[in-house]
């Protein structure tokens, strides 16, 4: 029987090489790997116009479209991407000496419903009781004076004050400018280390990010794995069998990361690092699957509701479509 096309675009992460190199397979599939890593670029072509059949996509994107019944494709629970945000928020520290100085605040961010300021947000009520509907929103890229990406967004649930940067300046430079006082989201503003006044809110970032996930077990899930409906429709098969391959590229990659007789990435104290991830996880750091990932998930869903993005948080176990589960890697 031949194996069913299916085209996936997603960026070549460590945990997808395997996938790509053809190392691991996707049992009955003849899979196109289509690597891209602007990761805005995968979300605006699958938003847009369901160019592929499977793609990375945006967590929260995928939960607001999900709510909405506006979602022509299915979850798999495969989380491409998770990164901890606390290093992701910048100050200009003239206007802004603690975190609950925030309230109320010009705030400029990539998005407004990106995932990454869902959870920089999120983790800051949670923290510090800030109230960030007394905010207002700046969208547009952090070093250029463009906006970010071209993203197909549904309207908030609530109304909120959100604009375009029309500045003509760079989120960056209207940091600098005093124009707005803080800026979250997924980059670096160029001013920081040139300009002494902007710099992190949490300058030991690492430190502030391991006690978080300790007291929380929340490591924050950006991006997620789709399949556009009518491929899963017409073929079920295809969740499971993609879920088990991506699961399989992942446990390879920790397993090739694990091995300590030479070092695999240019991270000079990769041991230490490795030993740092054990003490603090309890081993594999990047579970797929839903029950791992439940504190994650459910305070997604949370901050969506919190924040105004969504009417209604759904239940985490709605979002996914079911798949055979595997046993744990062990090593």
């Amino acid at each position: 029987m031949p194996k069913l096309p299916l085209t996936f675009a997603c960026g070549l992460y460590d945990r997808m090489q395997s996938l790509q190199t053809g190392e691991v397979q996707v049992e009955g599939v003849d899979l196109n790997f289509l690597v891209d890593d602007n990761p805005r670029n995968i979300f605006d072509r699958m938003a847009a116009g369901q160019e592929f059949d499977a793609a990375e996509f945006s967590s929260s994107e995928y939960v607001s479209r999900f709510v909405a019944n506006q979602c022509p494709f299915v979850a798999i629970p495969v989380f491409a991407s998770r990164v901890f945000r606390h290093s992701f928020i910048f100050i200009n520290k003239k206007h802004i000496k603690s975190p609950k100085e925030l309230e109320g605040k010009r705030i400029g961010v990539p998005v407004y419903t990106m995932t990454a300021a869902i959870f920089i947000r999120g983790l800051l009520s949670d923290e510090h009781g800030i109230d960030f509907a007394k905010c207002e929103w700046v969208e547009g890229d952090i070093n250029t004076a463009k906006p970010h990406g071209n993203p197909t967004i549904l309207p908030t649930a609530k109304k909120l004050s959100i604009s375009a940067n029309k500045s003509g300046k760079s989120l960056s430079k209207m940091l600098e400018d005093g124009e707005i006082q803080a800026i979250i989201g997924t980059g670096v503003p160029e001013a920081l280390g040139r300009n002494p006044d902007i710099v992190r809110l949490y300058p030991d970032y690492r430190a502030a990010e391991m006690d978080y996930y300790k007291r929380t077990r929340i490591f924050p899930i950006m991006h997620t794995v789709v399949i556009r409906r009518d491929v899963h429709e017409k073929h079920p098969f295809v969740a499971s069998a993609l879920y088990h391959a991506l699961d399989q590229s992942k446990n390879l990659a920790w397993k090739k990361m694990n091995y300590r007789g030479t070092l695999r990435y240019m991270l000079p104290w990769m041991t230490e690092e490795l030993d740092q991830i054990n003490a603090v996880f309890g081993g594999d750091p990047w579970p797929y699957g839903v029950e791992p990932n439940r504190p994650t998930l459910s305070a997604l869903v949370r901050y969506l509701e919190e924040q105004g993005v969504i009417a209604k948080a759904p239940k985490v176990d709605d979002l996914f479509a079911p798949v055979r589960q595997i046993l744990p890697m062990t090593h």
